[in-house]
């Protein structure tokens, strides 16, 4: 390989390495204008009746629902990023050694040849042939077979020093372009999360304070129904599971967080998205766990609902785009959404798509 096309390849690999940092910026994408609500008058009927306010909470439930989707593809990438990136990192440093590594052995040739120059030029086989003492014919036979030994080695040694310095580029020029694609599903999920959380807030910024606290009433309403219906359903009658030592410990973990505000992508200490507060949990409790709720449902052991124990995570939504850690008592703890704060809720309140346990 030529060396100065490998000193280039690597010189550019390290200097992109001060770019893997930077986080692409991302700009919402534009929310349509909703209709203007008509306003209301002191002492008129409100604006909204219940049923109106019922179609607005499933369409914010509905837009924070998408991102929470997005979030996770959002954490996945950023995943994939510094794994990715740490590769880079790697080969950058195996092209600079393996450099250094030729120009050693260069020099090692270079020195074999020097020594046969000050020979006269001869060949060691001729060197031998002039010679008239048995004695120092026999020592120098061994030193050509040893020479002749360390001269094949030393070709065979640089001939693989310079292939392998030829694939660390190729797969550092792989590992590149692996990373830029991640990185645009990235900024794509990134713009997606901030044009689906600017949709919601919109729609709940245009009601009044009243109709707000009636929205909120309406949340609390569907959620204490979803519950009830859950309970009552028998599905967790017999479910009486004692937490597993590390389970008490990723509880304990979660539970200190309550009050913590939900901020996507966040993985504490001072906010937390859903999945980032249960893999934290987790890491609290010395067993690491896959970062997204999606990967968590993937990879993790899944376990019956009847089985389940504290510290066991319920998966939510078909798509595995939520994630809250079982405390006992059919509660959970989460991180809802945006705008809400870590808290316990009912497990039942969202549709459960199965249970997982980190440490069977």
């Amino acid at each position: 390989m030529n060396r100065r096309h490998c000193a280039t390849a690597a010189i550019t690999l390290v200097c992109a390495l001060a770019l893997l940092t930077s986080t692409g910026q991302a700009m919402a994408a534009p929310v349509p204008e909703p209709s203007p609500a008509p306003s209301s008058s002191a002492g008129s009927p409100p604006r909204y009746s219940n049923a109106d306010l019922e179609k607005v909470r499933e369409q914010i439930d509905t837009l924070y629902r998408k991102a929470g989707a997005a979030t996770d593809a959002y954490n996945l990438a950023e995943e994939q990023t510094k794994k990715q990136s740490g590769e880079i990192v790697k080969l950058a440093k195996a092209i600079v050694d393996g450099q250094a590594s030729i120009a050693a052995l260069k020099d090692r040739a270079g020195a074999q040849a020097r020594e046969q120059y000050r020979n006269g030029g001869l060949p060691p086989g001729a060197q031998l042939a002039l010679s008239n003492d048995p004695k120092l014919f026999l020592d120098g036979l061994n030193k050509v077979r040893q020479s002749q030994q360390a001269s094949k080695s030393l070709m065979t040694e640089l001939t693989q020093t310079q292939e392998d310095l030829e694939t660390y580029t190729q797969d550092a020029s792989a590992n590149w372009e692996k990373l830029e694609t991640i990185r645009v599903k990235q900024a794509k999920a990134k713009k997606k999360i901030n044009a689906q959380i600017k949709a919601a807030e919109k729609l709940e910024s245009q009601l009044e304070e009243k109709e707000r606290d009636r929205l909120r009433q309406l949340e609390r309403n569907a959620a204490d129904k979803a519950q009830t219906a859950w309970l009552s359903s028998g599905t967790v009658k017999d479910v009486s599971g004692e937490a597993s030592e590390s389970g008490a410990a990723a509880v304990a973990f979660a539970t200190a967080q309550i009050g913590k505000p939900y901020v996507w992508g966040a993985e504490g200490p001072g906010s937390y998205d859903c999945s980032g507060l249960t893999s934290q949990a987790w890491l609290a409790a010395k067993r690491p766990i896959p970062r997204t709720s999606q990967e968590q449902w993937r990879l993790l052991p899944r376990i019956d609902i009847q089985d389940m124990r504290p510290g066991d995570l319920i998966i939510y939504h078909a798509d595995a785009s939520h994630v809250g850690m079982y405390v006992g008592d059919g509660l959970i703890v989460h991180a809802p959404r945006p705008g809400r704060n870590v808290t316990l809720a009912g497990a039942g309140t969202m549709k459960i798509l199965g249970v997982v346990r980190p440490d069977k």
